[in-house]
């Protein structure tokens, strides 16, 4: 395992339900026996799976997720509350 985590984050969207989310993970860089690189993601902590290979909506269960860079979903969350407070 390497001594210090990457860290990044991704913005979700359901395409199901409309549910959006950002998560924060740790990505950390491993060898395996064969001497090939592989990574784990961890979250508080604890492993999950690679939110990029089939992500699940913490709403709806679904697995039709739209993956953006992060602050995609705070973007559109202030635009649409500013939006609100306006009219």
């Amino acid at each position: 395992m390497s001594d210090v985590p990457v860290t990044e984050a991704y913005s979700f969207a359901c395409m199901k339900c409309g549910h959006g989310w950002e998560q924060s993970y740790e990505i950390w860089h491993h060898t395996d026996a064969q001497g090939r690189p592989f990574v784990t993601y961890h979250v508080g902590g604890e492993r999950v799976p690679s939110p990029l290979t089939r992500p699940t909506c913490l709403n709806c269960g679904e697995h039709v997720v739209r993956i953006m860079r992060s602050g995609q979903v705070r973007t559109a969350v202030t635009a649409l509350e500013e939006s609100r407070w306006r009219h």
